[in-house]
């Protein structure tokens, strides 16, 4: 079994490149689906999930042309729709939650689409009704086959419609858009997503000859259009990394370079963690960290504590829930994390306990995070990565912690940070892969 040896407490310094965005990419991604022209994609992460998803693109007839490390070239003129009956399919969609971004495009286009129920993080409840609803109220017809865990979608011929999104879901906005643009009238979604990366996705659509406006707004309507031509696009690089790597360098007191952040693409990110006392530069389009030996969390203007929760855009983003509750393990102060939306992302806390972080967890959304002020190292401990961005965490604290620390379950990792290993070693980690399984 893969795992991560890492040996902590060793300051790191110099500059890391912050990855394509995941999950832009499995947006992107499949609108090429809604073409059969060529469609040209740069920065993309090489990474489990979005590597499973080409590989799935591949396998239902779209022509992929690895042009370098980090830009495709995908040609959608020859779907095998058959292909949705093979057990090919249920297996690679299965084990893919992103497989779910097919749907929409392979409606507008074709008419009919399955998937299975796909995979992904064990995080708690995810819906995927904001998808389906949507696309019934564009005229489908889906039918959930319990004993098989397959979703068949029927949509012979969509037609626009006023849609209010229950939930304001970034994959369900876009898979949405997806299925809206090539159907007959106007669709107008309130409530929808706005995230960075469902702006790129509209932003690559109209320049494939789409009709969307409203886009960096919660009402959005589309215009559908008879047909999409090709395009060229780079992706966001990884506001999710770019905060772990804030986050990283507080938590080591290291002096780190981010390049090429998208500075102005990161929200409330950057507000979120100056909260925590994390100092930083802005240098042209780079985060400069200097090193410090502490860090001090604000408290609101009563004196009350402080409380970070996630909210849809331009709220702040939940991935980064965690990264922000490992962080403020060694600040001085008190905080509240409130993760509203996964009732099962703070179950990873134990292992931060063990490792004698002072963290009491109220109950599935909420715990209080009391701040060691690095009078306190944390101590290197044996434990399993959860979910991705658990996963990172974790190998935060290891770097940070005194001692040898393995992290096991490290494809959780993998599917989510490009070349981990290698880039923390490149800033002076002393992290390696080896070969173990946990003692329990």
């Amino acid at each position: 079994m893969n795992a991560f040896e890492i040996i902590g407490g060793k300051k790191l310094k110099g500059e890391i490149i912050p990855q394509g965005a995941k999950n832009e990419a499995l947006q992107v991604l499949s609108a090429v689906l809604l073409t059969e022209e060529k469609i040209t994609i740069s920065n993309i992460p090489d990474i489990k999930d979005v590597n499973k998803l080409i590989d799935l693109l591949e396998s239902l007839g779209v022509e992929v042309k690895r042009v370098n490390k980090d830009t495709y070239e995908f040609r959608a003129n020859a779907i095998n729709i058959d292909y949705f009956l093979s057990a090919e399919f249920k297996e690679k969609g299965a084990g893919l939650r992103g497989s779910i971004m097919i749907v929409g495009p392979l409606l507008a286009r074709f008419g009919k689409a399955a998937i299975p129920k796909p995979g992904g993080d064990k995080i708690g409840r995810r819906r995927l009704d904001s998808h389906f609803l949507g696309f019934e109220k564009l005229g489908a017809k889906f039918v959930y086959d319990a004993e098989k865990n397959f979703f068949n979608v029927d949509a012979s011929e969509l037609r626009g419609a006023y849609i209010l999104m229950d939930e304001a879901s970034v994959t369900g906005t876009a898979n949405i858009i997806m299925a809206a643009v090539l159907a007959q009238g106007t669709t107008t979604i309130y409530n929808a997503a706005c995230e960075p990366y469902l702006q790129q996705l509209c932003k690559m659509l109209n320049r494939m000859g789409a009709d969307i406006s409203g886009i960096g707004s919660n009402l959005l309507t589309i215009q559908g259009v008879e047909k999409l031509g090709g395009t060229s696009h780079r992706m966001l690089p990884d506001m999710i990394e770019i905060g772990s790597f804030i986050g990283l360098a507080a938590m080591t007191g290291s002096e780190l370079t981010i390049k090429d952040v998208h500075f102005q693409e990161l929200g409330l990110i950057p507000t979120v963690f100056a909260k925590l006392g994390i100092r930083f530069e802005l240098r042209g389009d780079d985060i400069f960290i200097p090193a410090q030996e502490s860090y001090e969390i604000d408290t609101f203007i009563d004196g009350s504590i402080l409380t970070v929760s996630d909210a849809p855009w331009p709220g702040f983003t939940p991935d980064l829930l965690s990264i922000v509750l490992v962080t403020a393990i060694q600040a001085k102060g008190n905080v509240l994390i409130h993760q509203k939306m996964f009732e099962s992302r703070l179950f990873f806390v134990d292992k931060l306990i063990d490792m004698g972080a002072q963290i009491i967890l109220c109950d599935p959304h909420r715990a209080t995070v009391i701040g060691l002020n690095n009078q306190t190292k944390l101590r290197g401990i044996e434990m399993t990565s959860p979910d991705i961005r658990a996963g990172v965490s974790l190998l935060i604290a290891a770097l940070s912690a005194q001692g040898k620390s393995i992290i096991y379950n490290i494809d959780q990792i993998e599917r989510g940070y490009q070349d981990i290993e290698e880039r923390l070693k490149a800033i002076g980690a002393q992290i390696r892969r080896v070969d173990a399984k946990p003692l329990h």
